[in-house]
């Protein structure tokens, strides 16, 4: 439950359109829902920082995932990130109005239902073998209310092809940098944008690339001021960040 349908429902109540028993049993399930013995969903999560609860689906069962998948949709949108084929072939029986995109590996349900909000996102990567971890980030700003502008395959060997962009990314509110080898993508949006750039190194490289640590260190080090950097194939994580830049009001009044 958000913001809105609390205050929608605590609206009801004192107009009388919705009895105080019946407002006690919607609330019932508010702070947190119990499945088996193997999960505890927290509800009251959007009230607190305004995102819903997202499943991990990495190390749980294919099984584990589709119950609380379905049980989650009972209360609205549903997001599931690090979907195996199998897992999404589970949720599919489960929900049939469910979402699987193979190349983010999530599972959606309910985007329709998610009001957009202001803020463009811009998301960039410097190759195509980056595209997995970017579409992770679309897909999680999509579902929190942003979606976002994907640009793809504009690294550094070819830096040009980045100058042709910028005017896109100059128009978004955050940038969100997709890059592997050495990352240095990051370092270079940075120096030529004023907007929050948040750095996302990944996994793709060769042997000396050490599955992304040479990316991860090279965006830690950037020497463009103001680059933020998560973790290695983090695109969820970065795509959180962004939507929280992309929420702040434009000025302290608004």
């Amino acid at each position: 439950m958000d913001q809105d349908a609390l205050r929608k429902l605590l609206a009801a109540v004192r107009s009388g359109e919705v009895d105080v028993e019946q407002g006690l049993e919607r609330l019932r399930a508010l702070p947190f829902l119990e499945i088996g013995s193997h999960t505890t969903i927290d509800l009251h999560r959007p009230l607190r920082n305004g995102f819903p609860e997202v499943i991990y689906a990495e190390g749980k069962t294919p099984e584990q995932v589709a119950e609380i998948f379905a049980r989650m949709a009972e209360h609205g949108p549903v997001l599931a990130t690090r979907a195996s084929a199998e897992t999404a072939e589970r949720v599919l029986g489960a929900c049939p109005g469910a979402c699987h995109n193979p190349l983010a590996r999530t599972l959606t349900i309910g985007e329709e239902a998610v009001a957009a909000r202001p803020g463009e996102i811009a998301i960039v990567t410097a190759g195509t073998s980056d595209l997995p971890v970017a579409e992770e980030a679309r897909v999680t700003c999509a579902m929190f209310g942003h979606p976002a502008r994907l640009i793809s395959d504009v690294g550094v060997a070819g830096v040009h092809r980045l100058f042709h962009r910028l005017d896109e990314l100059r128009g978004a509110r955050v940038v969100v940098v997709v890059a592997g080898m050495e990352g240095a993508l990051a370092s270079v949006v940075g120096g030529l944008v004023p907007q929050p750039v948040i750095a996302v190194p990944t996994s793709v490289g060769y042997g000396a690339s050490f599955h992304g640590l040479s990316a991860l260190l090279g965006m830690l080090t950037s020497c463009a001021g103001g680059v933020s950097v998560v973790n290695i194939d983090n695109g969820f994580g970065a795509a959180c960040a962004a939507c929280r830049i992309a929420n702040l009001p434009d000025s302290p009044s608004e």
